[in-house]
């Protein structure tokens, strides 16, 4: 079990923006698209728990302090560090022979998310600011490997939005961090040292307005409408809103930020906003022929 949760396969869940591209151009139900985009998964998540392993060798001290990190298998001991590497350098061999297996073009942005993270592992993580921005881009990343794979074109709203909505978890992740030294008195990481409470709560509220702003922009873009044949796509913004309104009261109320993926996975207003979203923004797109959404 120990050597499972090394590789965090909970985690993988942010794989899923793979098929991202897929639902928004339209082409959702080309099932001819999907084993290249489940062989895209499974490679990504193994070139991810890669970057895990190897984030959490060099994090061992560290995390060896923070009340929920030092249960990981590296810091708490019960994974090697031998073992580890090994385990690291095969998801790695894995990983990328299917990439290369897929096509030339996903193994190059699967590369450059492995470099850009390494390099975040190596030191850019300790940099303020940059260090969310990196983690914003591995989503962004992760769509484009989503329409690299199925041949879809991604449009400059998607890529926003989708960078938007991940600089917004990993500032609300940070504020969670400065709330833990603030409780133990302890940095769980080096690049704490540069965000207060003040600041990421103003900039929280910076980034939660634009992308709200955005979602409506991207709902009424001309092209947008043009692409999807109609203009109904504004209904979905009331769910967008709930969501990310769910997910502040989650930050500033109960003060349990922690890992959006956690959250994800536990907390029901925001499964079932995202449910809404998904089943309200699939009738629009796919249903437009229904006499109900003409």
């Amino acid at each position: 079990m120990a050597y499972l949760t090394l590789l965090r396969p909970k985690d993988w869940a942010k794989n899923l923006f793979l098929f991202i591209p897929l639902f928004f151009s339209g082409d959702f139900f080309h099932w001819d698209l999907y084993p290249r985009l489940i062989l895209g998964f499974i490679a990504f998540s193994l070139v991810a728990s890669s970057i895990y392993i190897i984030n959490d060798y060099r994090d061992i001290e560290d995390d060896k302090k923070h009340p929920e990190k030092k249960s990981r298998p590296l810091a708490s001991g019960k994974v090697s560090k031998p073992a580890a590497l090994i385990i690291c350098v095969l998801l790695l061999i894995t990983g990328f022979a299917i990439a290369f297996f897929i096509r030339d073009k996903f193994l190059f942005v699967l590369g450059i998310y492995f470099i850009l993270n390494l390099a975040y592992s190596f030191g850019l993580k300790t940099i303020p600011i940059l260090d969310i921005i990196i983690v914003a881009i591995g989503f962004v990343l992760r769509i484009k490997s989503g329409a690299v794979i199925a041949m879809i074109g991604l449009t400059e709203w998607l890529n926003i939005m989708v960078f938007l909505l991940a600089l917004f978890m990993a500032i609300g992740k940070r504020r969670d961090d400065v709330l833990l030294k603030l409780s133990s008195g302890t940095d769980m990481r080096k690049s704490i040292k540069g965000y207060n409470l003040e600041f990421l709560n103003v900039v929280l509220a910076l980034v939660c307005a634009v992308i709200v702003v955005a979602y409506f922009m991207y709902t009424m873009s001309p092209d947008v409408i043009r692409r999807m044949g109609t203009y109904r796509l504004y209904y979905t913004c009331l769910f967008v809103l709930a969501g990310i309104l769910r997910y502040l009261q989650i930050i500033f109320v109960h003060s349990a930020a922690g890992s959006p993926t956690r959250i994800l996975y536990k907390d029901r207003f925001i499964q079932i906003s995202i449910l809404l979203w998904i089943t309200s923004f699939y009738l629009i797109i796919y249903m437009k022929d229904v006499t109900l959404f003409q």
